[in-house]
């Protein structure tokens, strides 16, 4: 721990957080130490017809009625604290975005926004929860223990009878973040790719935060790191498909390292 946060003191840094980051603030990760084998639905799956959006928007509901509740935790104040060059985040949750992290990239999007699928138009999630629970009475209380999952959703099989409604257009409503067999929106990858491809030059490095990197969208930026020879540090509570890539692994929570990074960083900058 302590070589890692020696190699990442002084350097132009870019951070890429994952899901472990969120933990510390009682949102479950996906394949951390004793996570449960979960499939998200895809975007063809979505868009298939009204019972996978029934059952989406059915477990949503009820799982971002108590993850909008979450708080930031001292790993999400320390990662606003570091003065990363860009913070690449592939959570949905907000959370960084509650304690102002400055130069923030959501690769994934937001889940507290949702996007009509014909006219384009966003809104506000706030408002479409209120509409699903007037919709649906007795809904979130009648499943009140279903366990919570990482998305903003939950573990619930019986979703029959749930009321979805559509855009003013007429159109479908999607929650305006990428899901699996979709595209992250080009200007948002380029943007990171941009940052990390800056770091070589600059002797920075690249710190990986509570992500698994078992998909790519996180991925590419640390072989585009390594590639490039910059250092990468993966802090994470187990292994990742980006430790052979790194400089230093810290098989550890994200909280209490973020915060000695952020804090021996703030020693390091002339008063």
């Amino acid at each position: 721990m302590n070589e890692a946060l020696g190699l990442l003191a002084g350097r132009p840094l870019v951070v890429l957080t994952g899901a472990g980051l969120s933990t510390d603030s009682g949102i479950p990760d996906y394949r951390g130490p004793g996570a449960p084998r979960r499939t998200p639905m895809t975007y063809q799956e979505f868009v298939s017809g009204p019972g996978p959006r029934r059952r989406y928007w059915a477990r949503s509901h009820l799982g971002w009625g108590r993850m909008r509740h979450a708080e930031p935790n001292p790993g999400h104040l320390a990662v606003a604290r570091l003065g990363a060059d860009l913070v690449i985040t592939q959570n949905v949750d907000g959370l960084h975005e509650r304690v102002g992290t400055p130069g923030l990239v959501a690769l994934h999007g937001r889940i507290a926004d949702v996007v009509c699928l014909s006219c384009r138009a966003t809104s506000a999630r706030a408002d479409l929860h209120r509409r699903l629970t007037a919709l649906n009475p007795g809904f979130a209380e009648q499943h009140a223990d279903v366990a919570s999952n990482p998305d903003g959703d939950v573990a619930l099989e019986e979703t029959d009878g749930f009321v979805v409604p559509d855009c003013e257009c007429g159109g479908l409503l999607k929650p305006d973040v990428v899901f699996f067999g979709e595209n992250v929106p080009p200007a948002r990858v380029a943007r990171c790719y941009e940052a990390v491809e800056a770091l070589a030059p600059s002797g920075g490095a690249l710190l990986v935060a509570g992500s698994s990197l078992t998909v790519m969208s996180g991925l590419r930026f640390v072989k585009r790191a390594a590639k490039a020879g910059t250092p990468v540090v993966v802090l994470n509570r187990g292994a990742t498909r980006g430790d052979d890539l790194a400089t230093r692994t810290v098989h550890a929570g994200c909280s209490e390292f973020l915060t000695a990074l952020a804090d021996l960083r703030a020693e390091a900058v002339p008063a």
